[in-house]
């Protein structure tokens, strides 16, 4: 299954808001509800891009890559990738975003942290009673939104 037709066109460097700061425990909605509470720290500031909406009809999931944030910060910050990601039986991709390129250390870091993060997911979509296909399913490629083109004026 590919949910890149289900991504909205990303513009090259998004707002995004920070939800979970890097080494939480907590995973927040937007709205400041706790959506999962996980048994290791997350390694990344985890948030959401405002404005654009996701397969699973929440705002679009961004991870910022750098150095620990605060909860509510807005960054705007440069997209490097996109992780394919399927949470309860829906496409929820997460956009990657950095101030620099991706390493590869990185990019296997990300890999191994959403494989073990689907790992719990599903454990909680099976207590929820919800459906429990919660995985990583690779990297997708990055829709780009046509930039607006500034133009002197005449």
């Amino acid at each position: 299954m590919s949910e890149s037709p289900l991504l909205p066109p990303l513009p090259h460097a998004p707002e995004v808001l920070i939800e979970c700061p890097r080494f939480s425990f907590v995973k927040r909605r937007a709205d400041g509800s706790v959506d999962f509470v996980s048994p290791v720290p997350c390694p990344y500031n985890y948030g959401s891009i405002p404005g654009l909406m996701s397969g699973d009809g929440d705002p679009l999931d961004a991870v910022v890559l750098g150095s620990r944030l605060s909860r509510g910060q807005c960054v705007r910050v440069e997209v490097v990738a996109v992780l394919g990601f399927v949470d309860s039986g829906m496409p929820d991709p997460k956009v990657i975003c950095a101030a620099q390129p991706m390493s590869g250390l990185e990019r296997a870091g990300l890999e191994a942290f959403f494989r073990v993060y689907a790992f719990f997911k599903r454990g909680l979509h099976l207590v929820r009673g919800n459906s429990t296909d919660t995985r990583f399913t690779g990297w997708l490629p990055v829709p780009r939104a046509a930039e607006a083109t500034v133009r002197p004026a005449p």
